[in-house]
C-alpha cells in the first residue's frame, strides 16, 4: 500500500507469479543467513581472538558484508547468475557472467528464474530483488570467512582492496559455474547451499591468504588465548541456527524438501558436534570448548552441498564424516608443509576439508527419492522429469566423479586467482601490518581500545 498526494489509500495487488509463503521465507531465510556474518561471525571471531584484536576482526567482518552488497548489486550478481560471458569455447563460454547492475526496476520487481542442470530454466515465486538478497549474503559470507585465517596481521588497507576484487573475481567464477548455469552444472555437478563455491573456495583461498600475508608475530603465534568464549559461544548459536536459512532457502521454495534440509542441518550438526567433543576427550581428556565450536561448525558445513538431497539417514552419515577435518585440524596440520602457514582459525580445516567431505558425501549417498524441484501438477510436456540427485550407493558412480571435478576446479582457480590478487594488491598497498601494529592490535589500527581496563 502507498498514498498518493491527498492521502488517499492505494492497494496494489501482486503480480500472479508471486507466492506470498516463498517471497515471506525467502527473505526470512536471506535475513538468517546475514545474521550469521553480522553480528554471528563479528563476535564469534572477537570472542575467540586475542584481546587486543577483537575489536579489528569485527571490523573485518562489518566491512566486508558492506563492501559486498555494493559490488553485488552493481555487477558481481549479474556475473555470478546472469546471461554467461563468451569468453571462448567450451568452459570459457560457460564461466562467468557479464558484468551488469541489477538496480533497474524490470530487474527488482520482475520474476526470478533460475538455470537448473538438468535444462530449463524454472520460474521462481518471488521477484528478482528476493533472490538477489539471499545470494548476497552468501557471497558476503564468504570472504568473511577468509578473514578467520588472516586475523592478527594483515593490513586493514589491504583488506579493504581485497574483499571486492575476490568477491567479483573469484566468488563469481565458482557461484556461476556451479549455480548460475555454468560448465560445472551442465557436467552434472552438485552444491546444495555452498559446501563449495562458499566454504571450499573460502578454506583453500583463506590459506593462500595466510600463507601469503605470512604469519602472526611468534608471540600471538604461541600465546592466542579467546578473549571471551561466552561470546564466542553466542556468534556460534547464531551460526547453527542461521544455518536454517542457509540450507532451507535454497530450494527457493517453502516446499517439503526446505524443511527437510532444514531437519538434516540440525542433525548432522548435532552428530558432528558430539563426534568432536567424544574425539576431544579420547585425545585431551576433557572437553574442549574451541574444538566443540569448530565440530558444530563442520557439521554445519559437511551438510551444506548435500542438505537437500540425502535422507535422514544419509545426515547422520555426513555428521559422522566429521571425524576427517577434526583429524586433519589434530594431526595432519602439525605436518612441516601445513605446519608453515599460520592459518588463525584453521578455516582450512573447518570450511575447507569439512566442505569437501559433504561434496563428496552427496555424490555418494544423494538419495533421488529427497526430491528438490517436483514436477507440478498435471500434464507435462514430454521427457519432463523431476530434478533430483542420485549417488554412488543408490546406483550412479557419475555423480562422485562429478563432485570430484568440481571440487578439483575449485581448489584449484581459487589457490591460484587468490596468489595473483594478493601479489597485485602488494603493490599498491603492503599486505602486512607493521611490526608495531601487530604489537599494539586494535588500538594502533582503530585508535582505541574496545575493552579498556577498569578505571582508565
Amino acid at each position: 500500500m502507498f498514498l498518493l498526494a491527498d492521502a488517499s489509500p492505494v492497494f496494489t495487488e501482486a503480480p500472479a507469479f508471486v507466492n506470498a509463503g516463498d517471497t515471506a521465507w525467502q527473505l526470512t531465510a536471506a535475513t538468517f543467513v546475514g545474521l550469521q556474518s553480522v553480528p554471528g561471525l563479528a563476535i564469534l571471531y572477537a570472542g575467540l581472538a586475542k584481546k587486543k584484536w577483537a575489536l579489528n576482526s569485527g571490523v573485518m567482518v562489518f566491512y566486508a558484508f558492506a563492501a559486498v552488497m555494493v559490488t553485488w548489486v552493481l555487477w558481481t550478481y549479474q556475473m555470478s547468475f546472469g546471461k554467461p560471458l563468451a569468453l571462448g569455447p567450451g568452459i570459457l563460454g560457460a564461466l562467468v557472467g557479464i558484468p551488469t547492475p541489477s538496480t533497474s526496476p524490470d530487474i527488482e520487481i520482475g520474476q526470478s528464474i533460475i538455470p537448473l542442470a538438468a535444462g530449463g530454466m524454472p520460474a521462481l515465486h518471488f521477484a528478482s530483488s528476493a533472490m538477489i538478497y539471499f545470494q548476497f549474503v552468501f557471497a558476503a559470507i564468504t570472504p568473511i570467512l577468509i578473514a578467520g585465517s588472516v586475523l592478527g596481521r594483515m593490513n586493514f588497507k589491504a583488506w579493504m582492496i581485497f574483499v571486492p576484487v575476490w568477491s567479483s573475481l573469484v566468488y563469481s567464477v565458482g557461484a556461476f559455474s556451479l549455480w548460475g548455469g555454468g560448465w560445472l552444472s551442465q557436467l552434472g555437478a552438485v552444491d546444495y547451499s555452498g559446501g563449495y563455491v562458499i566454504h571450499l573456495a573460502a578454506g583453500i583461498s583463506g590459506f593462500t591468504a595466510a600463507a601469503v600475508v605470512g604469519p602472526r608475530l611468534i608471540a600471538d603465534q604461541k600465546d592466542f588465548p579467546p578473549n571471551n568464549l561466552i561470546m564466542a559461544l553466542a556468534g556460534a548459536g547464531l551460526l547453527w541456527l542461521g544455518w536454517n536459512g542457509f540450507n532451507g532457502g535454497d530450494p527457493y521454495f517453502a516446499n517439503a524438501d526446505a524443511a527437510a534440509a532444514v531437519l538434516n542441518t540440525n542433525i548432522a550438526t548435532a552428530v558432528a558436534l558430539l563426534v568432536w567433543l567424544i574425539a576431544d576427550y579420547f585425545a585431551l581428556g576433557h572437553p574442549n570448548a574451541v574444538s566443540m565450536i569448530n565440530g558444530m561448525i563442520a557439521g554445519l558445513v559437511a551438510i551444506t552441498p548435500c542438505a537437500g538431497f540425502v535422507n535422514g539417514f544419509g545426515a547422520i552419515l555426513v555428521g559422522l564424516a566429521t571425524i576427517v577435518p577434526w583429524l586433519t585440524v589434530t594431526f595432519l596440520s602439525k605436518w612441516s608443509l601445513l605446519k608453515k602457514v599460520d592459518d588463525t582459525f584453521s578455516v582450512l580445516h573447518t570450511h575447507g576439508v569439512a566442505g569437501l567431505v559433504g561434496g563428496i558425501m552427496a555424490g555418494l549417498i544423494a538419495d533421488p527419492a529427497m526430491i528438490v524441484y517436483p514436477l507440478a501438477a498435471g500434464a507435462q510436456p514430454k521427457g519432463a522429469s523431476a530434478v533430483s540427485v542420485t549417488g554412488l550407493f543408490y546406483g550412479n558412480p557419475a555423480q562422485l566423479l562429478d563432485q570430484l571435478e568440481a571440487a578439483a576446479f575449485i581448489i584449484v582457480y581459487n589457490a591460484i586467482a587468490t596468489y595473483i590478487i594478493l601479489k597485485i594488491i602488494g603493490l599498491i598497498v603492503p599486505l602486512r601490518a607493521t611490526e608495531d601494529v601487530m604489537e599494539a592490535g586494535d588500538l594502533a589500527i582503530h585508535g582505541m581500545d574496545p575493552m579498556p581496563a577498569p578505571g582508565t
